[in-house]
């Protein structure tokens, strides 16, 4: 049976072995046999978890239970790390004003969520032969949103569309965070006492 990533019990191949037990603890350096004789007693495996190390590295653990310390490790790393989803707003050249500042108000809440923010503005039929609109457009866009974000990646031509990315300011989103908190504190204590 092999393993991906690992070589267990009979799989190594060295003649020495710094072994480990599963606390992480050292035994010391063993020969294979002494090393496998150990893992067979205390019923775990013998897993070589670093084969560049001189004298390689070896765990005495049940080899199920140190895939799943490292599934575990791997998905806490997953969670740990900041989703930024990429929010899409689609624009017209020439929309009226109301319905562009609604299109702006959804972008900057986006944006004050933490989430990048790509505008695409859309040319239908003859509104083609004015290419101009387009880096017209996103330079409204940009002069709208620059106390929220800054563009990430300037307008360019995908076709048919004028796509231009933001990405938020960070400074702003913590202050906005921190007012927040605030806020909340002077809510919950409307007598400006601090409380003792």
């Amino acid at each position: 049976m092999s393993t991906p990533g690992y070589r267990i019990n009979h799989q190594i191949q060295a003649k020495e072995l710094r072994v480990l037990r599963d606390d992480g603890t050292q035994i010391g350096v063993l020969t294979r046999e002494n090393a496998l004789s150990q893992a067979h007693e205390a019923g775990v495996d013998l897993v070589e978890i670093a084969p560049q190390a001189v004298p390689p590295v070896a765990k005495l653990i049940d080899y199920k239970k140190l895939m799943y310390q490292l599934a575990k490790k791997e998905q806490a790393a997953k969670s740990a790390a900041k989703k930024v989803d990429l929010k899409e707003v689609r624009l017209t050249p020439f929309m009226a004003q109301n319905d562009f500042d609604h299109r702006l108000r959804q972008g900057r809440e986006f944006l004050e969520e933490g989430h990048k923010l790509r505008i695409n503005v859309k040319f239908v039929g003859r509104q083609l032969t004015h290419r101009e609109f387009g880096p017209q457009t996103i330079a409204r866009v940009t002069e709208s949103l620059k106390d929220v974000a800054t563009i990430e990646q300037a307008g360019k031509w995908m076709g048919k569309f004028y796509i231009a990315t933001f990405t938020p300011l960070k400074i702003k989103h913590v202050q906005a965070k921190d007012q927040k908190i605030s806020e909340q504190e002077v809510q919950s204590n409307p007598n400006g006492q601090s409380p003792a």
